[in-house]
């Protein structure tokens, strides 16, 4: 892949820049897909109020197209620590990805704990007495588990998706940390004296993990769901 118009290895910055959009995507997810099926489950358990408290939540944040909360987010985290960790660079983005990556999971989480809850054994389970909180995390929690599992993997690509934009626009990673979009952003101009190897290896990584996530998640999602194990 040649080197870049400073002499680095173009392999090398993009075999790193793998490394962070991989680490975003999970650090990312670990923060959105339990959230969001934690609030999903208890919204769709106990309904009214909290429902409806969760849903104007949720409703909330859908409104604002997630790129813009993205950059917003990003900006309020300029020169912000917490807990040792500089929020301006990458820990920023796997907090702001985290914060406005739940909505899809909890709208899925919801929906199905409804109708979870009026199953039978919950029913049964209600009637000899035993208590809600335990219901929901032994007998609710665990039938949507399939739900998370699959978001987990799916999430993964809006997440590299957005990490590669905002680095695209300076305000990813810190100065000097190997990102596909930082790659991106460094060749737009070599393309003009011929030098077409470096955005082309980044996005051709980039389309190959993506594409490589997306096919993961489909398989998840027809070998998990029960509802699509019995139609083919």
């Amino acid at each position: 892949l040649g080197t870049d118009w400073s002499g680095r290895s173009v392999l090398v910055k993009t075999i790193m820049g793998a490394k962070v959009s991989l680490t975003v995507g999970l650090m990312a997810n670990v923060i959105a897909v339990p959230l969001g099926t934690l609030l999903g489950a208890i919204a769709g358990y106990f309904g009214r109020r909290v429902d409806d408290v969760i849903v104007w939540l949720y409703t909330t944040l859908s409104s604002i197209p997630g790129i813009i909360l993205l950059i917003a987010m990003k900006y309020a985290f300029q020169d912000v620590k917490v807990l040792g960790l500089d929020l301006t660079g990458i820990h920023g983005i796997y907090i702001a990805l985290g914060v406005i990556s739940w909505v899809g999971m909890c709208r899925l989480v919801r929906a199905e704990v409804m109708k979870i809850r009026e199953l039978d054994y919950v029913t049964a389970a209600r009637a000899v007495g035993v208590d809600e909180r335990t219901i929901l995390l032994r007998h609710v929690v665990p039938n949507v588990f399939h739900l998370a599992i699959i978001q987990f993997t799916l999430g993964f690509v809006g997440a590299v998706s957005a990490e590669v934009i905002l680095s695209y626009l300076g305000i990813g990673v810190a100065v000097g940390t190997p990102s596909w979009g930082t790659m991106i952003n460094s060749a737009r101009m070599d393309l003009m004296v011929g030098r077409w190897w470096e955005l082309t290896a980044a996005v051709g990584a980039m389309f190959v993990l993506v594409l490589a996530l997306s096919l993961l998640g489909d398989r998840l999602r027809d070998a998990l769901d029960p509802k699509l194990r019995n139609v083919g």
